[in-house]
């Protein structure tokens, strides 16, 4: 048996500790906008039911008229026309406005959390070179230092270029 859409959203929210926190973030918001679209659509059926000029009559058109309003699609097919179907409205926009913030935060994290790790192998890479170039620098020094001592002592003993 297939497990629910809500059963594996549970399980990879609680699965994601090696995640980062953006990750969990994301799947929470993900599951308490799709618990505040099925509850909402379930909400005002009920709150529209005998309004004059309601188009909201149905869980199926409510489901879909909960998606549009998340998703700040907005059509205007289907709208609420009583205070609490549009409380529920302000509700549903509100939450699906959210995830949306908490999603495109999420994806700006990753994007920038990728280019930070490459900046830190980069620098890293930067200190191994300048540690290197430092210690071929310094052994450069020496052999240099070693020639000139070699070379004032063949000058002091006469042996030198110099007469």
């Amino acid at each position: 048996m297939q497990p629910s859409l809500f059963a594996t959203l549970l399980r990879r929210l609680l699965g994601v500790r090696r995640r980062g926190t953006h990750v969990r973030a994301s799947l929470w918001a993900a599951l308490a906008t799709l618990v505040v679209l099925l509850v909402g659509s379930w909400l005002v059926v009920p709150a529209e039911r005998g309004a004059p000029n309601a188009s909201i009559t149905s869980y199926p058109r409510a489901l879909w008229w909960a998606l549009e309003t998340a998703t700040t699609v907005g059509y205007g097919d289907l709208y609420p026309v009583t205070l609490w179907g549009r409380v529920i409205a302000c509700v549903v926009m509100f939450v699906g406005i959210s995830l949306f913030g908490v999603l495109t935060a999420a994806l700006a994290t990753w994007f920038v959390s990728g280019a930070t790790r490459e900046l830190r192998a980069a620098g890293a890479a930067l200190r191994q070179a300048g540690h290197r170039g430092r210690a071929d620098a310094a052994a450069d020094a020496a052999a240099l230092h070693r020639r000139f001592d070699r070379l004032e002592e063949l000058v002091r003993e006469g042996r030198g270029p110099c007469p």
